[in-house]
């Protein structure tokens, strides 16, 4: 099958989604496909098994969207998206390729975008009762918060964060009122809006979905306290738990609450719900990442490998899902008519 992997792109997660786009085209070689990876911030055609290098490469100014002219991708029978962050995960992306008509991996354009839409996805999730850290949202040009907002949330700490990026850019925990500011300017250079939300005490909990089935939960342990970008994609920064040890019933709970909030946004395909388990054992979904890593130090194969899925098989899997984008809907409605 003729596959064209996307990846790169110029969101703040470039270097990442190159490192997972690698070992996702590696993954397809390996399982007899023709590949060839694009490079999404300009289209250039990637050299096989040296994808992971083109982080490197300088990218010239333009839209994000300039890879929906490399003609390339009317020749694919499949496009396998590998973009984290950006056009590649805000339904952009997604909604160019359902107008070419085009199979693709992951979430449609409105579960997208509204997984990306961080103020947005909690609107859902306290609608469907899965419980979230309390929260408010700010537009990124309006005055500076005054620590008096943080009161109806339960006071300091919080957590600041842009409203729709990922692997914690921009993200910061503010201990106390002299924080606040520098953490909103900070959070408001890489979005249109800041999400400040309670500070979960605990455990750092995280549920891969594979096509509507709940892998086993992975607890991280990061390094120096918080799960942040150097701790997530540098090996030996954190340490991980898979399962986790966890009582039965919370693990369950976890599990249950995940695969509704994947549900709840209408995803597809392969998405990582992350959560904070207080000390009292109540977990908190923090969000949905609908396309979520693949790189050796990814939690989505990290879990899969713990059911006994290798790397391979996630692979082949999100593939046949792709063709196939109604498999899952039907599983959903099966789930949820069973006794």
């Amino acid at each position: 099958m003729k596959i064209i992997v996307l990846m790169g792109g110029r969101s703040t997660e470039r270097a990442v989604s190159l490192t997972t786009g690698a070992g996702i085209a590696a993954a397809l070689r390996r399982l007899g496909h023709e590949v060839q990876s694009l490079d999404a911030a300009d289209g250039r055609a990637l050299p096989a098994g040296a994808e992971a290098g083109a982080a490197a490469l300088e990218v010239a100014a333009g839209p994000e969207t300039a890879l929906v002219r490399v003609p390339d991708l009317e020749r694919a029978e499949v496009v396998f998206v590998a973009l984290h962050g950006g056009a590649g995960e805000n339904g952009t992306l997604s909604a160019v390729l359902d107008l070419a008509g085009l199979p693709y991996t992951g979430s449609g354009m409105l579960a997208s975008a509204l997984a990306m839409d961080k103020a947005m996805s909690k609107r859902l999730l306290e609608h469907a009762g899965i419980p979230t850290p309390p929260w408010l949202a700010l537009p990124s040009d309006a005055p500076p918060p005054d620590p008096a907002d943080v009161g109806p949330l339960g006071g300091f700490p919080v957590v600041v964060k842009p409203n729709d990026q990922g692997s914690t850019v921009g993200l910061t925990i503010v201990e106390e009122a002299r924080q606040l500011v520098p953490a909103f300017e900070e959070a408001a250079r890489y979005s249109r809006q800041v999400l400040i939300e309670r500070y979960i005490p605990g455990r750092e909990l995280t549920v891969a979905i594979l096509g509507h089935e709940a892998l086993p939960v992975v607890e991280i342990v990061p390094e120096h306290g918080l799960y942040d970008y150097a701790c997530k994609y540098t090996a030996g920064m954190s340490r991980y738990e898979v399962p986790a040890a966890l009582p039965t019933d919370v693990a369950a709970r976890v599990q249950e609450l995940g695969l509704r909030a994947f549900e709840t946004l209408g995803c597809r395909g392969v998405a990582r719900v992350d959560f904070r388990l207080d000390p009292e054992g109540r977990p908190y979904c923090l969000e949905v990442n609908t396309v979520p890593g693949m790189t050796p130090t990814s939690l989505v194969p990290m879990a899969a490998k713990a059911r006994g899925i290798s790397y391979d098989e996630v692979v082949a899997r999100m593939l046949a899902m792709a063709l196939d984008p109604a498999a899952g809907d039907r599983a959903a409605a099966a789930r949820r008519t069973a006794p």
